[in-house]
């Protein structure tokens, strides 16, 4: 099941349009979420805390460097995955949405995608 459209909220002053055209108190929310990626991704954010913790701990009992940059390694490929789910989840949804709509909605999605392809760099 996916979570619906984000609804403008008349009471919020600071409310803002994302390129999608979400209406969202004081930011953006995602057009759509499916639930199963929500939970897979917060299960992996979750893992990902766990493993900041231990590296946490191999730094202060001084662990080998080598080790330790081995599990910053793992952790840096486990954002990547969370990474690559929401950005699947952004083209499905927001930006599939933004591009139907055309015109200055679709332009502004194109340099939203643009800068977001350059950050993953």
């Amino acid at each position: 099941m996916m979570t619906g459209r984000a609804k403008k909220d008349p009471a919020t002053k600071d409310a803002a349009a994302c390129a999608c055209g979400v209406q969202a108190p004081a930011g953006r929310s995602a057009v759509a979420v499916d639930d199963a990626v929500k939970a897979r991704n917060l299960a992996r954010l979750r893992r990902i805390e766990g493993q900041l913790r231990g590296l946490q701990r191999m730094v202060e009992s001084d662990r080998y460097c080598a080790d330790v940059m081995t599990q910053i390694a793992s952790v840096q490929e486990a954002l990547r995955g969370v990474s690559r789910e929401l950005l699947r989840n952004h083209l499905r949804h927001c930006a599939a949405t933004a591009v139907r709509a055309g015109g200055a909605t679709a332009d502004a999605m194109y340099d939203e995608l643009l800068t977001l392809m350059d950050q993953r760099r």
